[in-house]
């Protein structure tokens, strides 16, 4: 009896342009730290911080974009091609408005929330500015990430390949010209690392649609029709995302109040910690393209009916994922001076660097397996059992940074070992529920 739909070579087949989209999308923020790591500790420090910030803010549209992958890889299962048009163009629109209303919103909230929330008034000051620049790259983000939902859910993610091949040249021309100030442009430090960003989020978002109109079968999907709002459909597609869309946003929140509670334990504790966090973003590159293949597989077994190769497909993914990340993870903890002199040049800030570096090493052995298990649950369709899981994990997560680094004040390499704890809980939780194998009626 054949127990795995999908070979290897084939889940490597998708997943592998999820990653190098993946690679390409973290070489822009570690463009942008390495960028920032010779301008000052501070501006390093305060990126972090304002980074996670507009994260958190970009969460709202990208869990949206996350539930409509689920609904598209799902019709796109039962072969119902033409629906997907619909959601596509309706996550669209309801992005656009949300734009609207979370560029307003930080425009007005972003100033007194940074200044009132952080210790250092220099890393406030830094913060805002790059802040005040990063936002108008909501527009351009929230029809980006659509067209990766239809790529994703259709499985044609080579395309993502190319994109993020576009997107990351651009961000790395635009900062070299606009931090450093090159080509007659002043130099803008921090506010010109979130104007590039920004820039490169548009050049994106052109790529997407001059491909999409000149290479896909846009017809087939029902791309050719441009619809008015149709509310039946955007109520569909909420009820898969606003699961995905309050648990992103929360779970990026925490991940933020990490931050605030390290920037406490100084300005070299921040900048070793956006050094971790940008190297990090490796690791967490490969469990994220795994996770997002087996979510979307998961999601077209289930539509064609053969929910039988779920376990066998999730645990594929599992050790194809551990494959790939050992041999990363070995060598930053083997040569930890050699990858963080990628960041920054000063040598107290690099070897300070290195103890957080090992924990973090250590505690992808138990992400990895995490977030494809995590993954799975939302594949199935039930977002909102996924949101449960995620916000009890996060509570005990909130609960171990406040009393070791907020509380205890422990070092900064402690402190990293958060990684650990949330892994570890999450691995557990999810592990049980797709073991249950109650997910199997569920219906969207």
């Amino acid at each position: 009896m054949k127990t795995n739909k999908y070979s290897y070579r084939q889940i490597w087949h998708i997943a592998y342009p999820i990653l190098l989209s993946l690679v390409m999308e973290q070489l822009i923020g570690m463009t942008d730290t390495a960028f920032l790591g010779r301008v000052g500790e501070v501006k390093l420090g305060a990126s972090a911080i304002a980074g996670v910030y507009y994260i958190v803010l970009f969460m709202l549209a990208f869990g949206f974009s996350i539930g409509s992958q689920i609904l598209i890889g799902r019709r796109n299962g039962e072969g119902n091609y033409t629906a997907i048009g619909a959601i596509f163009y309706q996550g669209i629109y309801f992005l656009l408005a949300l734009s609207v209303v979370m560029f307003a919103f930080s425009t007005v909230c972003s100033p007194y929330i940074l200044s009132h929330l952080l210790a250092s008034e220099h890393v406030s000051e830094a913060a805002q500015s790059y802040i005040h620049w990063r936002v108008y790259g909501f527009f351009f983000a929230s029809v980006m990430v659509m067209f990766r939902a239809f790529f994703v859910g259709t499985t044609q993610t080579k395309t993502l390949t190319l994109n993020s091949i576009v997107m990351v040249l651009s961000n790395i021309g635009f900062n070299y010209v606009l931090i450093f100030g090159k080509l007659g442009f002043p130099a803008m430090g921090i506010a010109g690392a979130a104007i590039g960003s920004s820039l490169s989020e548009l050049v994106s978002v052109i790529f997407f649609i001059v491909y999409t109109r000149r290479s896909i079968d846009y017809k087939k999907y029902g791309l050719n029709i441009l619809p008015y709002v149709r509310w039946e459909t955007l109520k569909r597609i909420l009820n898969i995302s606003v699961w995905t869309m309050i648990q992103n946003v929360v779970s990026l929140s925490t991940w933020f109040l990490f931050f605030l509670f390290v920037e406490r334990l100084g300005e070299r504790s921040l900048a070793v910690s956006n050094v971790i966090r940008s190297l990090s973003g490796i690791p967490f590159m490969i469990s994220a393209a795994f996770g997002s293949t087996c979510s979307t597989l998961i999601s077209n077994l289930i539509g064609a009916g053969d929910q039988r190769f779920v376990q066998s497909t999730i645990k594929q993914h599992v050790r194809i994922a551990y494959i790939s990340s050992l041999p990363i993870l070995l060598f930053f903890a083997l040569f930890p001076h050699l990858v963080t002199g990628i960041y920054t040049d000063i040598e107290e800030l690099r070897q300070a660097a290195v103890p957080a570096l090992w924990v973090l090493c250590g505690s992808y052995l138990f992400q990895m397996p995490a977030n494809i298990y995590f993954q799975s649950v939302s594949g199935t369709g039930n977002t909102r059992k996924a949101f449960v899981m995620e916000m009890s994990v996060l509570a005990l997560y909130v609960a171990y940074c406040t009393y070791f680094i907020y509380y205890l004040r422990m070092n900064v390499a402690f402190a990293w070992s958060t990684e650990a704890v949330y892994g570890i809980c999450m691995l557990i939780i999810a592990y049980w529920y797709m073991k249950r194998g109650k997910w199997e009626g569920k219906k969207i």
